[in-house]
């Protein structure tokens, strides 16, 4: 027996004022069909003890009534319950073996998002280095000048939104999977972007990335290094630039990761740097249409 959340995220034509449905979706594989069975389902990460197996979502009671309760009210209701949070059924239902059933369980209109665009050009995956340590083993890499030169040119695309009541939602969310669609010009909807979101509790901020803008694009390349090993110090210095090609202007945030260690420091940039945690800088910047915005800095590393 599994169940799973899922949640439609629908945009206007224009602007960022969004709609969203919550659905659970429950499945029985049991061998057994249970009738007129009141239904919990218990959210939160929780711990079993079984081989191989991580239980995040545990189903008590099964049963499958989808639609609003008697008078209008909610199919489901949410409280707290030890340390996790128990979505309960408000109708008994029936749930046949090998069915799959949905209800819809959260419904917000006239929230507020907002659009973020990163361009996070050397950023680098983590994985690539399992079998030489991860990290340490970049480190250890100082003399050689690797990594600085890789690049992406795509910009990201993220979608932010506070879950709070003042924003018109205020529901703890279990984790699932967020599909964004847009209504074009004729009112159909058009799919957008989706990704994952964890348990999520009420005012906590869910930002996802859904994809990559198609009209801006980076760049970034190292324009120096000096590196003294016997000294423990390195230079590096890069330049990054960012092209939108929209007729309007938008706010790009230009993320900077410093691998090589914790000892670090920005001698020199031409926009303004904000130290986001200790491997971390990021450098808002504002690019006109059809415009170019370029950031030129350097970090001294130490150890």
């Amino acid at each position: 027996m599994t169940w799973e959340a899922d949640y439609n995220v629908i945009a206007p034509t224009k602007g960022d004022t969004l709609d969203l449905v919550g659905w659970v979706t429950m499945e029985n594989r049991t061998g057994k069909t249970f009738q007129s069975a009141r239904i919990k389902l218990m959210a939160g990460d929780v711990s079993k003890i079984q081989p191989g197996v991580t239980m995040a979502r545990v189903m008590n009671g099964f049963g499958g009534g989808i639609g609003a309760g008697a008078g209008g009210a909610p199919p489901v209701t949410e409280k707290p319950f030890d340390e996790y949070h128990l979505y309960t059924l408000e109708r008994p239902a029936t749930l046949r073996d090998r069915e799959t059933k949905q209800v819809e369980f959260v419904r917000a209109a006239g929230f507020h998002a907002k659009r973020i665009y990163v361009y996070d050009g050397g950023r680098i995956d983590p994985s690539r280095f399992q079998q030489q340590g991860n990290w340490e083993y970049m480190r250890m890499q100082r003399d050689l000048g690797t990594y600085g030169p890789e690049q992406t040119t795509k910009v990201m695309v993220m979608q932010e939104f506070k879950n709070s009541e003042q924003n018109h939602l205020g529901m703890p969310l279990p984790k699932g999977r967020l599909r964004f669609y847009r209504r074009d010009d004729d009112g159909a909807l058009q799919f957008i972007g989706e990704n994952t979101i964890d348990h999520t509790p009420r005012d906590e901020t869910i930002r996802v990335y859904t994809g990559n803008a198609f009209d801006l694009a980076g760049s970034r390349r190292r324009t120096n290094f000096r590196s003294d090993q016997q000294q423990g110090w390195l230079d590096e210095s890069f330049e990054i630039k960012v092209r939108n090609h929209k007729k309007e202007p938008v706010d790009v945030t230009i993320t900077e990761h410093f691998y090589r260690g914790s000892g670090w420091d920005i001698t020199s940039s031409s926009a303004k740097c904000e130290k986001k945690d200790s491997h971390t800088a990021e450098f808002p910047v504002t690019i006109p249409p059809d415009g170019e915005q370029t950031v030129i800095y350097s970090v001294h590393y130490a150890w």
